[in-house]
């Protein structure tokens, strides 16, 4: 009661919040965002979710910084995948049908389903080793007409 009458008299202190920790802005850098590699899966794991979509969390494959997005703890045994060795991992990863495993200092494991590249191309992380692969379209007789008379 003595707070609200001091404020309607406008008497009520006036204290001003300090600049320092006074937004979140400083926590959502892409720079603080980088995995560590050096813990188990469930913290691997809720960093990852933590930092989607924005920052990203992402860590160094193959020399280029890789985002990870839409993980999710896997309680399986260790599916059959293409080895993909990650900087600061204690072990690869792996490169499965159902996206990319990484494995936490425990043993578990975390599976991450798409991968954003430093130039913005986001993949599904299944298709990591056919990222580069293109397929020329070939057209029939009957479509090189047809685009032809559309020209």
């Amino acid at each position: 009661v003595e707070a609200v009458h001091l404020i309607a008299d406008g008497k009520a202190p006036r204290i001003p919040q300090p600049k320092e920790g006074a937004t979140y802005e400083g926590i959502q850098k892409k720079e603080n965002a980088e995995i560590s590699w050096d813990q188990p899966a469930a913290a691997l794991h809720n960093w990852i979710r933590g930092h989607d979509k924005v920052p990203g969390a992402w860590t160094t494959i193959n020399g280029q910084v890789v985002t990870f997005y839409g993980s999710s703890l896997l309680d399986a045994s260790v599916p059959a995948g293409q080895e993909l060795t990650i900087k600061g991992a204690s072990r690869p990863g792996l490169v499965t049908k159902n996206g990319l495993v990484v494995f936490g200092n425990d043993g578990k494991m975390v599976l991450v389903r798409n991968l954003q590249f430093e130039d913005g191309k986001m993949i599904p992380a299944s298709k990591y080793f056919s990222a580069d692969e293109t397929t020329a379209l070939e057209l029939t007789e009957e479509e090189k007409k047809m685009a032809e008379d559309i020209r």
